[in-house]
């Protein structure tokens, strides 16, 4: 038996389809019936015949498309500014674009809906990378740190190495009888 692959259909296809099934329905063939010959699932189909019985043909009719899925090249040019303005210009307290901060705005001011991933995949393409602050702690102790790196950091990536060993067992749990 050979597996099927799924494909999207566009709008016009569904509702092809949808009017295909309206056909049957006037022919009084069972919605059963109908998803076997259309290849659908019961469930669409009975609610396709729902919609039918109560609406008619023009419940099955395409809608269109919900809202606009993505900017426009105009809107892109419009986000590149807003950007530019910052973050505290649109209410937030400090300097840093975050994709739920472009996310947010993007909603607010062009009313498109964008999933974080969507954000990150449409900053990369308009040119935007991630940044990492230069700013350092106040704090910050170099000769610590250089310490630690060659004193602390050995020690404790290899506790069995910087460590005198007696002979004895291998395992760290069953020490040597003595």
């Amino acid at each position: 038996m050979g597996t099927r692959t799924r494909r999207s259909l566009g709008p016009v296809e569904l509702e092809r389809r949808r009017l295909q099934a309206v056909d049957l329905f006037e022919q009084g063939m069972r919605p059963v019936r109908v998803a076997e010959a259309l290849g659908v699932t019961r469930q669409a189909v009975g609610l396709w015949h729902r919609a039918w019985r109560e609406g008619g043909v023009e419940a099955l009719r395409s809608k269109g498309t919900g809202n606009n899925a993505y900017l426009s090249d105009e809107q892109e040019q419009e986000l590149d500014g807003l950007r530019k303005a910052g973050p505290t210009a649109f209410g937030w307290e400090d300097q840093r674009w975050t994709l739920a901060r472009v996310g947010v705005l993007i909603e607010e001011r062009f009313k498109v809906r964008y999933e974080i991933s969507g954000v990150w995949r449409l900053l990369d393409r308009l040119g935007w990378s991630w940044q990492v602050p230069k700013v350092r702690a106040v704090e910050r102790n170099e000769e610590a740190i250089a310490a630690w790196c060659t004193e602390t950091w050995p020690a404790a990536s290899h506790p069995r190495t910087s460590q005198p060993q007696e002979g004895g067992s291998a395992s760290r749990t069953r020490p040597v009888p003595g």
